[in-house]
């Protein structure tokens, strides 16, 4: 059986389904971040709809817990600890430049 790739835009709206559950929102800035990632992503090698998602988050899960650990000290709100920022998105390699959108830049 084959089984049709979700679009980015189904892929986004399952990616909130999956933040709700584990209690996690999106800062708009990376909700529209999440967004770009996911049309990148497609286009990559080993793409694998709604896992490779899922893995997006539990990193951007993981950049958001280390951004929150340098601010030592400092006292963290509900909202610190369930909001992820664009920074913790767009930390991900997909975001790298490839060789082609360098040279092109020169």
């Amino acid at each position: 059986m084959i089984f049709p790739d979700y679009t980015p835009e189904q892929l986004h709206s399952i990616a909130g389904l999956m933040l709700g559950q584990m209690q996690y929102r999106l800062d708009p800035g990376a909700d529209a971040a999440l967004l770009e990632y996911i049309e990148r992503r497609t286009r990559l090698p080993h793409f694998a709809n709604a896992r490779s998602v899922r893995n997006a988050l539990d990193r951007a899960r993981l950049r958001q817990a280390s951004r929150l650990f340098e601010r030592r000290g400092g006292l963290l709100s509900r909202e610190d600890l369930i909001t992820i920022e664009a920074a913790d998105i767009r930390a991900s390699r997909v975001f790298e430049k490839t060789a082609d959108e360098k040279s092109a830049e020169h």
